[in-house]
């Protein structure tokens, strides 16, 4: 058996570089599907990767804790107790990373010259250091020293609007318990950038403690946010947190708080196939009939070969060995050159020219191709599989013919 299958990879190998312009310019075609396909899963894929890590750098976290009617009416009647016995017990397990308890609520911010609608957010700035992307994205300025700190973060924008700038007063207008207007003065003390503008126009940070005394709320807050070991871990996280906190809370993971990216994410999968078997179709036409044509080529020296003793299957197994070949060479080369082009790209695309159009979508305006080995696989696996396929009908055909009439067909 071993035996056989030398002999039919040979004779395929001999057999595909008989005509080697036909297969060059085949093999060319194929190594330009493959380098497409593959470049495009890997751009969409570093396209929704980069979207989905911006999205929970930008608040959310990997899970949320509320008060049930906080995400419907967020303000200061729908708080909850900051987190204590079994629940900070929780917070503390081995696959949660960081976690953090804020105090958010709609506001007004009021310069000289200008104000503007926010969520504020009271934040504790060391906890929050490794979830969400204030302190990161400091560029002017400092952060928040602690809890307690009176001073206030804006965003690059949001200066602009306001006409401010750092070390100037601001006044924080929001709404109270009792539904009362409570206002306060602030100083800028620091200024963040994102990469997705409009974030820098929807927060403003201040300490969580500052925040409570404003409000006056004790040590209540708006929402915790847990950070875990990997956003693919959410949904064990999330359940171990729901397990253990009461009815009095909502767990939610954030593929639910952004249920955009959510779905995004389990159509990516989805979409990488589709994009696969699309490619391969548009390739097989060009790839069957050059197997057509080289069986027709190949007539008699079939029919000579049966004559001789070859087996139908063994003339079945060699033509469908020359397919596989064929696309085993361009999958090789094809892969190979998206590699090099995504490494050639590894810091990024500039779309700053319809840098809003990919703001709209919640993406960066800087796009990094991303290359996984799992999309790699199932492309490569596919194309073999669809390449079989369609080897099958040529093969067929070609283990069909009757010696004699092989012999002599014109």
């Amino acid at each position: 058996m071993t035996a056989t299958a030398g002999i039919v990879f040979r004779l395929a190998w001999r057999n595909l570089w008989r005509n080697y312009r036909r297969t060059a310019i085949v093999l060319a075609a194929i190594v330009a599907g493959i380098w497409a396909m593959i470049f495009m899963i890997a751009f969409t894929r570093g396209m929704i990767e980069s979207m989905v890590s911006d999205g929970i750098r930008s608040i959310p976290g990997h899970v949320q804790i509320h008060h049930p009617d906080f995400r419907n009416d967020p303000t200061v009647d729908n708080l909850m107790p900051s987190p204590g016995g079994e629940l900070a017990a929780a917070l503390g397990g081995e696959d949660v990373v960081a976690w953090s308890s804020r105090v958010r609520v709609p506001a007004v911010i009021s310069s000289e010259r200008g104000s503007r609608g926010v969520t504020l957010l009271g934040i504790d700035p060391v906890a929050e250091v490794p979830i969400s992307f204030v302190a990161d994205d400091i560029v002017e300025g400092r952060h928040l020293e602690n809890e307690r700190d009176r001073g206030l973060i804006l965003g690059r924008r949001l200066l602009e609007r306001i006409e401010t700038d750092v070390g100037k007063r601001v006044v924080v207008m929001t709404q109270g318990t009792d539904n009362e207007v409570v206002d306060r003065g602030f100083r800028v003390v620091g200024v963040f950038e994102s990469e997705i503008a409009s974030t820098e126009e929807a927060f403003a940070f201040a300490g969580r403690a500052a925040l409570q005394d404003l409000l006056a709320i004790g040590d209540q807050v708006s929402e915790i946010a847990v950070l875990g070991k990997n956003r693919r871990e959410a949904e064990q996280l999330h359940r171990r947190l729901a397990e253990t906190a009461n009815a009095e809370v909502e767990v939610l993971p954030w593929y639910e708080l952004n249920s955009y990216l959510g779905t995004t994410m389990r159509t990516m999968d989805g979409f990488v196939i589709v994009w696969i078997v699309v490619i391969f179709l548009a390739l097989s036409f060009g790839f069957v009939n050059t197997l057509v044509m080289a069986v027709f080529e190949r007539v008699r020296e079939i029919g000579l070969m049966m004559a001789l003793g070859m087996k139908p299957r063994t003339i079945l197994a060699q033509i469908i060995a020359e397919s596989l070949l064929l696309l085993a060479i361009g999958l090789a080369v094809g892969n190979i050159l998206a590699w090099a082009t995504i490494h050639l790209l590894s810091d990024g695309i500039d779309f700053s020219f319809v840098g809003e159009g990919l703001e709209i979508m919640g993406a960066a305006s800087v796009l990094k191709p991303s290359l996984g080995i799992k999309d790699v696989l199932l492309s490569t696996a596919i194309v073999l599989g669809l390449g079989f396929v369609a080897s099958l009908s040529p093969a067929i055909r070609a283990s069909r013919y009757h010696p004699v009439a092989a012999i002599t067909k014109e």
